[in-house]
């Protein structure tokens, strides 16, 4: 670790700076509920797309893609094209249902279909799974500004949250709309800046960084054999990757709460579905960025997969460049952090207390509740954060996050698509196919963490066996009760 040089340091503060005046002017006017947590319903979609691209990204995008071209190949790009097919079925199957009234979260949908108790279980576990995930990537982003300035990895995350909810808790969801397309811009700046860089300082430029990748097959797309335990296999990416795709981005509400905010059913499309193309262009860009590392270093070991990038900015970046990636970095996590605060708060405020207190058509208290919120839901990631600089640390953090999400995001997935196939299921039936999916999967995660299980199948499948057992559940338990 080294002190930050002076020009870096500028650009990093800045940068931050920057952020903070955006959030205060985004925020516009006095805001009711709906400006709060939907943006007033009027953002045009070319934002909304941007916001989701740059929320998904996070820090771990930015770190680990390289690090996973780095070690393996372009494997992953078979995820981002079953990304891209999960979402054209959002556009399809959800939107359409999501845009029949005036709902503000997406398990206001359960509640239509089902009632109030499965909206409030959805909500929570949403909740939880994002709390635990974005606790993950705001420690991510604490890693760069680690080994670039030496600050220690806690007073990192405290300052780097503490900063994202300071915007987030002012300007809600039109303020973080807006800033994460700025902060989009700002990352993929980096990203193309180190890209550059790589073909700038190995001899032969792209030439020599494939001469380099190719034999050691650091450029492999495809791979067609595998199987179900093999995160690598195409049919991994295309249906494991699709629906992961379909629960992240159509039941989760951190994503739901942006289309809900667009002007229509075909603005909401079309931002689903530009996401998608985006987020495979960035995979591409990202991967390329580790093919050159990999060149660069000659593939050389490090300590953590994690900190392959964060080295380069520091041994091979130009004065004030750095501080430019350092900061795309900042960006990439502090939008998937406050967008993460501002859903986090949407969905307790809107899904439980609010009807708790029968007060969600008093506008002026649940924008202070919402602000309220945030900050308790702030608290939770930053503390979260902390705890884990303990886990292992040969593991991408990305694949960390993945597997945190995996084990609940089919049960949510699920419960929709059950109220969609099967006309007869009750409340009763979705709350417990739910319920038996997130106990079953969650078992079979610890299972093979803990080499309790055979290695059965990889996590990205965890959403398709996970909607399975959901449905299949929740109408095994209806036909009993038609029987009873």
């Amino acid at each position: 670790m080294i002190g930050v040089r002076p020009v870096d340091a500028v650009v990093i503060v800045v940068y931050v700076a920057a952020v903070v005046i955006a959030g205060l002017v985004f925020a516009g006017r006095r805001q009711t509920a709906r400006d709060y947590f939907l943006g007033g319903r009027g953002l045009p979609w070319w934002a909304i797309c941007g916001s989701i691209v740059a929320t998904e990204t996070s820090a771990l995008t930015v770190i680990s893609l390289p690090a996973t071209a780095y070690q393996g190949d372009f494997w992953l790009m078979q995820l981002a094209a079953g990304y891209l097919v999960g979402r054209v079925a959002i556009a399809t199957l959800l939107l359409p249902r999501y845009f029949e009234g005036e709902l503000i979260t997406a398990y206001a949908l359960l509640e239509r279909r089902f009632g109030r108790l499965t909206r409030r279980f959805a909500s929570i576990i949403f909740m939880v799974t994002r709390a635990l995930a974005d606790s993950v990537r705001l420690f991510a982003a604490a890693i760069p500004v680690h080994l670039i300035t030496g600050v220690g990895y806690w007073q990192a995350i405290v300052v780097t949250g503490a900063i994202t909810a300071a915007y987030t808790w002012v300007g809600g969801l039109r303020a973080v709309v807006w800033v994460d397309v700025a902060q989009l811009g700002v990352y993929l700046l980096g990203g193309v800046a180190v890209l550059v860089t790589l073909v700038r300082l190995v001899p032969g430029g792209w030439a020599g960084i494939a001469t380099v990748a190719a034999p050691a097959n650091k450029l492999a797309i495809l791979h067609v054999g595998g199987g179900m335990g093999d995160p690598h296999w195409l049919l991994t990416g295309l249906v494991g990757g699709a629906f992961l795709s379909m629960a992240s981005h159509g039941v989760d509400h951190l994503v739901v709460q942006r289309l809900l905010a667009a002007r229509s059913l075909r603005d909401a499309r079309r931002a689903i579905i530009a996401s998608g193309v985006a987020v495979m262009a960035q995979f591409a860009l990202f991967l390329a960025v580790g093919a050159g590392l990999f060149a660069w270093y000659g593939g050389r070991a490090f300590d953590s997969p994690d900190e392959i990038l964060p080295r380069f900015i520091l041994e091979g970046l130009a004065p004030g460049l750095a501080g430019l990636v350092t900061a795309g970095i900042l960006a990439a996590m502090m939008s998937t952090v406050s967008s993460s605060l501002n859903s986090l708060s949407s969905s307790l405020a809107n899904d439980v207390i609010g009807p708790l207190a029968g007060r969600t058509d008093d506008d002026d208290w649940m924008v202070r509740l919402g602000r309220r919120l945030t900050l308790f839901w702030a608290v939770i990631l930053i503390g979260g954060a902390l705890l884990f600089q303990f886990v292992r640390q040969d593991t991408p953090v990305v694949v960390i996050a993945l597997q945190i999400a995996s084990f609940t995001y089919g049960g949510l997935l699920g419960g929709f698509l059950l109220g969609i196939l099967s006309r007869r299921a009750r409340e009763a039936d979705a709350v417990a196919g739910m319920g038996i999916t997130i106990v079953v999967m969650a078992a079979l995660w610890a299972g093979q963490q803990f080499g309790l299980l055979p290695h059965l199948a990889d996590p990205l499948w965890f959403a398709f066996i996970g909607s399975a057992i959901t449905v299949v559940a929740g109408m095994a338990i209806t036909v009993l009760r038609g029987r009873g």
